[in-house]
């Protein structure tokens, strides 16, 4: 008895062993996950990065400020003037909220942090938990050793951490973490079947509502995970209560979130689950009656319900046509019209396709945010049908949906990463598997020239070769004697192989070609490692707001955009509105405490474009459009002295395109020169006398005598020109960013009597008063 509880005791320990390691693996995937996101706090400074971060930093100053009522009823009077916005019913909560709470957490044990501190490392926390949400959803998959491993790849992948940096305080940040966790949670209850887990699940699927809209992502690809399992033949009651339940109380909590609101239920980015969720009631009901009637009436009852399902999804979708007839888009949301056809933003919606994260990527940024990910793809999905499963099922489905989507959108690159690292995962853990297990049955041969028993061999999971393989009449007297004195432990040995042994026999590869590849592999993993180690210093950290350059003579830094909105917030008066491009609102509001016309949310159109054609129209038109909108100060960036590509002269052409839109005045062949955009002695009159031209380049020949633009590596074309109704106030050190303020207008008098008697009035009041006479 002693005898056969041993070797369960081993079992136990082992076991016990493994997990203690597993779990000490995840914490420091985790101080990894948090750490290597650090480089931008360590090179330059805590401070937040790029443009949309800033308005959620604005939003939880005032939440944690204020508290979670006001918030929800704040109208903002400082953005989209004259409209506002209300920025409770317009924003995704998730973020926000997640801050504040952690703010309030914090201080509730007595750590002050500030609220750009907590803002600044929201990232880098959350993404050690995007880390471990990515081994619970592997290790349902596949198993421990390729959760590990995929969460190893997740926390370093550079595709994940350039959205994730310290000071990244975007919605993708905690986003992706509840994108993992919930497919975790699906794939846990279609593994059990329990409804407890169905619960979390709908709850994961809410904070994901509240986080980012990209949970459109979950709730179509869910429904075609279901509806492939059904048309395979895969239907069980288990799919039943991971999908169900889902359904229904996730769409009621989705409709609490007041941006979505009865979007949930009313476009058509919703209605595939619906229609799914018809479908399984349908096929349930055809389970269940199988399982109760006879074979003879079941036809008879499947051609009923056929019948009766069939008819339930005709007025359903009749119902979704009249939904959606009246729209001229059919329901479809801009942005999920371009992800399905990727030519609609270029031609409807201007607004859309001037972003540079709706451009298509190109190859290159695959290698650059994937890095070798994107050649263990294919591994790691075959691996997935050996053998095919309802969880790696789903994990082949969510690969081939978001390459389709990374292709035609550069920023869902950040849903293809975590898809990536688990097939990815999956792939390097069977193949360490198999190389290992061949290194390890065959060292015991090199070692010393004695036999095993197939007893041994099976109880170890170690495969035999059939070169090890001996006749028992070739046995020693020794281990005869051995044998005799243990006569019933000798019966196994008697039997003949299983299929299972004879297939892990024939899996078993030579030693040398193991040893060769498992130092391949390490190989290909470390340089994924010091890939990802170089793009999350160098490439990912350096914040947008702060840039940096390196020449001859050391680190060179351009604090510009800083030194703009430190000049507005300091020289102007609280109320004074300024005009720039939608890009530099967000900053605008927050760094300087500005009113602006409009700003990152691009949620009005034709304000956009009246912006964008005021900067497009010659100086006295644009002079007249901002000053019907109560505009002081007009902000520009240029980077054609010291080589900034994003500046506002790059981004001209969509102004006009956005303009054009709108006002059909404004047509962007005017701007061309035989079809090319010129800035040099080449280009339009209307380019040259345009408002944006004149802001970026006067003065600009004063710099270098040449007036040569970096950017567009050329001479600008009209070099010398006066302005008459703005005036400049501020350019920055390096004239990244220049400030111009719009002129007063004169006084109107007509006639030559009413000028000539207001002239003598005037001089001989001021000869009478000693006063000042008014220059206007």
């Amino acid at each position: 008895m002693a005898a056969s509880d041993a070797p369960n005791g081993d079992v136990l320990i082992r076991n016990a062993f493994g997990s203690v390691l597993a779990f000490l693996i995840l914490l420091l995937i985790g101080v990894l996950a948090f750490s290597i996101r650090l480089f931008s706090v360590i090179k330059y400074e805590s401070v937040i990065h790029e443009f949309d971060p800033y308005f959620n930093y604005r939003v939880t100053q005032f939440l944690t400020k204020n508290g979670i009522y006001d918030f929800w009823n704040w109208f903002d009077d400082r953005t989209w003037y004259p409209l506002g916005r209300v920025i409770g019913g317009t924003v995704y909560p998730g973020l926000t909220l997640t801050a504040g709470t952690l703010y309030w957490f914090l201080h509730s044990l007595n750590i002050p942090l500030s609220v750009e501190t907590v803002c600044v490392f929201t990232a880098p926390i959350f993404s050690a938990f995007a880390s471990w949400a990515t081994y619970l959803l592997t290790k349902e998959i596949k198993g421990v050793g390729a959760g590990l491993t995929a969460a190893a790849l997740l926390a370093m992948v550079p595709s994940y951490i350039s959205r994730s940096v310290a000071g990244s305080y975007d919605n993708e940040a905690v986003a992706i973490f509840a994108l993992i966790f919930t497919f975790y949670l699906y794939i846990k209850t279609l593994n059990t079947g329990s409804l407890f887990y169905a619960t979390l699940n709908s709850l994961s699927y809410f904070y994901m509502v509240c986080s980012w809209g990209g949970y459109t992502f979950i709730i179509n690809l869910i429904p075609m995970h279901v509806l492939l399992c059904i048309v395979t033949g895969r239907y069980s009651s288990r799919l039943y209560i991971a999908y169900a339940p889902l359904v229904i109380l996730g769409t009621l909590l989705a409709a609490l979130v007041p941006v979505v609101g009865f979007n949930a239920v009313m476009t058509s980015e919703h209605f595939a689950s619906f229609l799914v969720f018809i479908i399984i009631h349908v096929v349930a009901l055809v389970y269940y009656i199988k399982g109760i009637l006879s074979p003879k009436m079941f036809k008879v009852a499947l051609a009923l319900v056929v019948s009766i399902g069939l008819a339930v999804c005709c007025a359903m979708v009749a119902v979704i046509i009249a939904l959606v007839a009246s729209s001229p888009t059919k329901g479809w949301s801009g942005r999920s019209l371009s992800l399905l056809d990727p030519t609609y933003a270029s031609k409807y919606i201007p607004i859309i396709a001037s972003v540079s994260e709706h451009q298509p990527p190109t190859w290159p940024s695959y290698f650059m945010d994937i890095n070798v990910l994107a050649f263990l793809i294919p591994a790691g999905i075959i691996a997935c049908f050996s053998p095919l499963s309802d969880a790696s099922l789903f994990a082949v489905l969510y690969i081939v949906l978001s390459v389709y989507f990374s292709g035609v959108m550069v920023r869902l690159m950040l849903v293809l990463a975590p898809a990536a690292c688990i097939l990815s995962g999956i792939a390097l853990s069977q193949a360490f598997d198999v190389f290992t297990r061949s290194i390890k049955f065959q060292l015991p041969s090199l070692s010393d020239h004695s036999h095993i028993d197939a007893r041994d061999a099976s109880s170890e999971n170690v495969v035999l070769d059939d070169t090890i393989k001996t006749d028992k009449n070739e046995d020693t007297p020794k281990e005869r004697m051995t044998k005799r004195s243990k006569k019933k432990e000798k019966e196994p040995v008697e039997k003949p192989p299983t299929k299972f042994q004879i297939k892990k026999r024939l899996s078993v590869l030579p030693f040398e070609a193991s040893i060769i590849a498992v130092i391949l592999l390490v190989l290909l993993v470390a340089f994924y490692v010091v890939h990802c180690v170089w793009a999350a210093a160098e490439a990912y950290s350096a914040p947008s707001i702060v840039l940096t350059s390196h020449s001859n003579d050391g680190l060179h830094v351009f604090d510009d955009f800083r030194e703009a909105y430190a000049w507005l917030s300091h020289n102007t008066d609280v109320d004074d509105k300024v005009a720039s491009w939608w890009d530099y609102g967000y900053q605008t509001t927050a760094m300087a405490n500005r009113t602006v016309i409009v700003d990152n949310n691009t949620w009005n159109n034709t304000h956009i474009a009246t912006v964008g054609t005021a900067m497009s129209s010659p100086e006295k038109a644009a002079w007249e459009i901002f000053h019907s909108l109560d505009v002081k100060y007009v902000l520009v960036v240029f980077g054609g002295l010291v080589g900034y590509p994003s500046d506002d002269i790059n981004k001209f052409l969509w102004m006009v395109r956005i303009g054009g839109g709108v006002f059909p005045h404004i047509k962007e062949p005017d701007y061309l020169r035989d079809g090319q955009y010129r800035i040099d002695s080449m280009a339009t009159p209307t380019m040259l006398n345009c408002l944006m031209y004149k802001l970026s380049y006067y003065r600009f020949v004063e710099t270098d005598g040449k007036a040569f633009d970096r950017v567009r590596r050329t001479e600008i074309g009209k070099k010398y020109f006066k302005l008459t109704h703005f005036e400049e106030v501020f350019t920055t050190h390096h004239w990244m960013v220049r400030i111009y303020k719009l002129k007063p207008p004169k006084n109107r008098i007509r006639g030559k009597n009413k000028k000539s008697k207001s002239k003598t009035s005037s001089t001989t009041t001021s000869k009478r008063k000693g006063t000042r006479r008014n220059p206007f």
